[in-house]
C-alpha cells in the first residue's frame, strides 16, 4: 500500500500518512514556466495498491489536471490498483442540467477521472449522491455525520439543541445527524431567486429559546449560513452554531461569517484552510484524516467501509 499526495492539501495528506504508520511515496508535481503539470514518480509502483489524495478545490482546473496525471503516471507505472482519495470532489453542484444548453460537468469529471486509471474512488460528503452512479468504478462516500455527531456531543453535553437544515435539499443530511442525537429537527425554506443569491422565507419547527445548529455539506460564498442564522434569531433561538464539510469560503466569504451572528462554524480540513481561516474567530477545523485512514486501510485489506458507520 502507497500513498501519493498531490499538492491541494499535502497537510491532510501527511497526516493521513501518519495515521497508517506509512511514509508518502516519493514523487515530484511541479509546473514548467508555462504552468503546464508534470508528475514524476520516484519509487516502484508495479503491483501496489496505491492511494493518491486530492480535493479538487481551488484552483479547481489546477488540483483536477494534478489528479489526472498523476493517475495516468501511476497506471503507466503498473500500479495494481489505483484508488483517488478526493476529500473534496469540485463541480459536484452541476450534477444535472439546470437549464438548456447547460454541461453535467459532475459527470464529465466522473468519466475523466476513471478515464486516467482510477479503479475506485474514496470521497466524502458528494453534493449529490447520485454523482456515485457516474462513475462505472465503485465509490465510497464516507459521510462526515458520525464525526459532526460526536462533536457536538461534546460540545453541547447537558444541553439540548435543535439540528437545522438549511434548505429542503439538505433535510436528509440534516435529519441523519438529528436521529443520532435523538434531538428536533427544523428546516429553512428558502428561494433563490438567481445562482449564489438567496433569501429565507420561512421556519418549519418551533425554534423558540433552542441551541440552533445549521447542517450542509457546502459553504461557498457564505450568504445562505449568514441569512439563515440572522432568520432562527429573529424567530426566537438562543444561538446559532454551523456544521459544513467542505468550507469552500471563496471571495469575502470568511469576512461575512466573521461579521455575522454565528457563534461558532466548524468545517472539516477536506480543504487546506487559508491564512484568512485559521485567523478567523468564529471558525474551526475537524480533521478527517482518522476517517480517511481507516477507510484506506479497510479497502486495502478487503474488509467493509460501510461499518465504519454502523
Amino acid at each position: 500500500m502507497k500513498i501519493v499526495a498531490c499538492n491541494s492539501n499535502r497537510p491532510l495528506a501527511e497526516a493521513v500518512a501518519a495515521g497508517l504508520n506509512l511514509p508518502l511515496a516519493k514523487a515530484s508535481i511541479r509546473r514548467f514556466a508555462d504552468m503546464e503539470v508534470f508528475v514524476e514518480i520516484h519509487e516502484n509502483v508495479r503491483g501496489e495498491d496505491v492511494f493518491v489524495v486530492q480535493s479538487t478545490s481551488y484552483p479547481t482546473n489546477d488540483n483536477l489536471m494534478e489528479l489526472l496525471i498523476t493517475l495516468d503516471a501511476l497506471r503507466r507505472g503498473s500500479a495494481r490498483r489505483i484508488t483517488p482519495v478526493i476529500p473534496y470532489f469540485g463541480y459536484a453542484r452541476q450534477d444535472r442540467k439546470s437549464g438548456p444548453r447547460t454541461p453535467i460537468s459532475a459527470k464529465l469529471v466522473a468519466n475523466l477521472i476513471t478515464e486516467a486509471g482510477a479503479n475506485r474512488v474514496l470521497t466524502m460528503d458528494l453534493h449529490a449522491g447520485q454523482i456515485q452512479g457516474f462513475f462505472d468504478i465503485p465509490v465510497d462516500n464516507l459521510p462526515a455525520a458520525p464525526l459532526f455527531a460526536r462533536d457536538i456531543e461534546e460540545r453541547f453535553a447537558g444541553r439540548e439543541p435543535m439540528i437545522v437544515s438549511p434548505d429542503v435539499g439538505g433535510v436528509l443530511r440534516a435529519r441523519i445527524i438529528a436521529r443520532r442525537l435523538n434531538t428536533d429537527l427544523a428546516i429553512i425554506d428558502k428561494r433563490r431567486e438567481r445562482a449564489g443569491v438567496s433569501e429565507v422565507m420561512n421556519i418549519i419547527g418551533d425554534v423558540e429559546g433552542r441551541d440552533c445548529i445549521i447542517i450542509d455539506d457546502i459553504c461557498d460564498s457564505g450568504g445562505t449560513l449568514c441569512n439563515a442564522a440572522e432568520a432562527l434569531l429573529a424567530n426566537g433561538a438562543k444561538s446559532v452554531e454551523v456544521y459544513v464539510s467542505h468550507g469552500v469560503l471563496s471571495g469575502g466569504a470568511v469576512a461575512r461569517i466573521a461579521a455575522s451572528p454565528i457563534g461558532m462554524m466548524t468545517i472539516t480540513d477536506s480543504i487546506a484552510a487559508t491564512e484568512a481561516v485559521r485567523l478567523a474567530h468564529n471558525i474551526r477545523q475537524l480533521s478527517i484524516a482518522p476517517l480517511l485512514a481507516e477507510a484506506m486501510r479497510r479497502i486495502s485489506t478487503e474488509s467493509s467501509v460501510s461499518s465504519l458507520f454502523d
